[in-house]
């Protein structure tokens, strides 16, 4: 899976006061929010912008969610985790081997400020964010039933620059006539990506349009899957077995 940028830098954010009009009460910050991470010059290398979209919204139940996209990357709605509305005050954090947390401040109701604080080192590093509308949070997708065969959990692993990264798929058949899946990436994103699959006799194929990859394989002994997982310029070898481990 992408993984957000390496971002091994030292900063510090001037947290400025709190408006009186915003400290009188809550502030629904549901929208979709475009900025950037600042990252300051370290090592000799000079400061860099890292452009992200984050999607903030509230679920029927009334609880917090919210989307994470690095365009750069191809990166388009990936979940994020532990979102929380305090006041002013919204918190989010992108589990990925170079994500972290990301704390914010409103300043008002179109403008958001704080620090993002790296998993890795506990570097911490400014962004900001402006609104620009509605958010955009997309249903997951439905895909046309699957075979029986296909239905269930399964397991594989993938490796990226000689490291292996565990990968869990999962899918199923619904009661409304569609297949649903998700795949989720154990030591990377570690969070579960609504995938669109299409089945053709032993042959399956997987979109993951959050992360911009695919997946094609065939179905052998109705116990293995392999195929060739792609990801912009890059292909590599995948199987997925049954179960999961």
């Amino acid at each position: 899976m992408r993984n957000l940028a390496c971002l091994l830098v030292a900063a510090s954010l001037l947290v400025l006061p709190a408006s009186p009009l915003l400290a009188q009460g809550a502030f629904d910050p549901s929208g979709h929010w475009t900025g950037a991470i600042h990252v300051p010059p370290f090592n000799g290398a000079g400061s860099r912008e890292i452009a992200i979209e984050v999607d903030l919204a509230k679920n029927a139940a009334g609880v917090p969610t919210a989307l994470f996209s690095q365009p750069d990357q191809n990166v388009k709605g990936l979940p994020l985790t532990k979102v929380t509305f305090e006041g002013r005050t919204v918190s989010f954090e992108l589990k990925a081997n170079a994500g972290g947390l990301f704390r914010g401040t409103l300043a008002d109701a179109t403008s958001m400020s704080g620090e993002f604080v790296t998993t890795e080192g506990g570097y911490t590093i400014p962004f900001d964010l402006k609104r620009t509308g509605d958010a955009r949070i997309a249903p997951a997708p439905k895909s046309a039933p699957i075979g029986k065969e296909l239905e269930g959990t399964w397991s594989g692993a993938i490796d990226v620059g000689g490291k292996q990264e565990r990968l869990l798929l999962k899918m199923a058949n619904r009661p409304d006539g569609t297949a649903s899946g998700t795949i989720l990436d154990l030591d990377g994103s570690n969070v579960e990506i609504s995938i669109a699959m299409t089945q053709k006799a032993d042959s399956l194929t997987i979109d993951v349009p959050t992360v911009g990859a695919s997946y094609v394989a065939t179905l052998t002994d109705n116990a293995r899957l392999v195929g060739t997982w792609k990801q912009g310029p890059v292909a590599l070898p995948l199987t997925f077995t049954r179960g999961e481990k």
